[in-house]
């Protein structure tokens, strides 16, 4: 009975960690319909900002540096917001409805900031704010113009080529100072390690095993994610206003319900939740520019799994597919079996699969099997958005 409690247990962090990682998703696919490949670069982001606020509370030393974990939720859940709401309102709102453009689009984003957090530094920074100030400037003062309309498309083709070319010709002669303060990359290719607080460390004995305290720490974050997100889309206007665009976009427009303004804040809520899975994992590894692809699949079969949109069938497909993975990939089940005297063929088969690659394969099967006969998931899309 022991293997099963350590398997059911492990099992429980590992969904809460997909579930977690699959929140942001599941408002952004779910809700928005937008397959959002660069996922997994905003949990890399938030993962970065953890590292990057712990690096600001190091010096501070004790007792400090232990709650630095508590200020880096929040700060990488605006960092992975922003640049939520900078994909969605330079890239996304122009292709929806247009799910391959959209899924090409996203994923050339993703090795866009996979390559920015290996190679950016201070001139690189520099670049990019005189190129924001010369564009986003003169569009901002044109705009208030009365002609902004007709000028528009010359307005870019003459400004944004003029803008790049004079931030590139700036980094360059930054880059030429060989000032290694202003040319040094950030953080590089390499890895970079998070240190867990003092009272994240350790584990609570159970039986003969110990449950990490990290661990419980995520799957508590991860409930009030849950909580806090229930209450939003369910106890403020703003989220009635997004479950009325996900029923019906076209008659929330009629209604009055500003729809641009809904989709931007939409993304930003599932970039946020992004950047908060980022801490997440920041504790159970070290982070890296790929970190976020080790869950962006994972995350997307939650979300298929549990019903595009549908909160509870998220909860429950994470929950299931972490409890799954790890009684499989443990070989706990195996272990239980012998223990009963009992399996035979079936024994061997289980230990078989008794591996974290097997096991993620036959959780591939059992998925596709499931899908076979509830191709729209355990809660399937209620609506006109079903629909589509």
């Amino acid at each position: 009975m022991l293997p099963l409690i350590e398997g059911f247990l492990n099992g429980i962090s590992i969904g809460s960690v997909l579930l977690i990682a699959a929140l942001g998703l599941a408002i952004v696919f779910g809700l928005m319909g937008v397959i959002n490949l660069a996922h997994g670069e905003l949990m890399m982001l938030g993962a970065y900002a953890t590292f990057v606020v712990q690096n600001v509370f190091k010096p501070l030393g004790e007792p400090w540096f232990n709650f630095y974990i508590i200020v880096a939720i929040p700060v990488a859940f605006i960092v992975a917001a922003i640049a939520g709401i900078i994909l969605e309102r330079g890239v996304i709102r122009f292709l929806y409805g247009r799910p391959l453009e959209t899924l090409l689009a996203t994923w050339g984003v993703s090795l866009i900031l996979r390559q920015l957090v290996r190679s950016v530094n201070w001139s690189m920074t520099i670049a990019i704010v005189v190129f924001c100030l010369l564009f986003f400037g003169a569009m901002w003062y044109l705009s208030r113009q009365g002609n902004w309309e007709q000028i528009r498309t010359k307005f870019i083709a003459i400004t944004l080529p003029l803008a790049s070319s004079i931030a590139i010709f700036t980094g360059v002669l930054i880059n030429n100072t060989k000032n290694q303060a202003l040319t040094k990359a950030w953080f590089s290719a390499r890895n970079v390690d998070v240190t867990a607080p003092a009272w994240l460390r350790g584990g609570i004995p159970i039986g003969t095993f110990q449950f990490p305290i990290a661990r419980i720490f995520i799957i508590v974050l991860t409930i009030l994610c849950i909580i806090g997100v229930y209450w939003f889309l369910n106890g403020t206007d703003w989220g009635l206003k997004i479950r009325a665009v996900t029923q019906n976009r076209t008659m929330s427009s009629c209604l009055g319900i500003p729809t641009a303004t809904v989709d931007a804040l939409t993304f930003a809520l599932g970039s946020g939740l992004a950047g908060i899975a980022g801490v997440a994992i920041s504790l159970l590894g070290s982070v890296g520019p790929n970190t976020g692809q080790n869950y962006i699949v994972d995350a997307f079969m939650v979300v298929v799994v549990g019903g595009v949109g549908n909160l509870l069938g998220t909860i429950i497909a994470a929950l299931s597919i972490g409890i799954v993975s790890y009684i499989i990939g443990s070989g706990s089940l195996g272990l239980m079996l012998m223990s009963s005297d009992s399996g035979g063929t079936l024994l061997e088969v289980i230990n078989f699969f008794a591996n974290t690659s097997m096991a993620k394969v036959l959780v591939f099967i059992m998925i596709i099997a499931f899908l076979q006969v509830k191709p729209s998931g355990i809660f399937p899309q209620k609506g006109r958005m079903a629909e589509l």
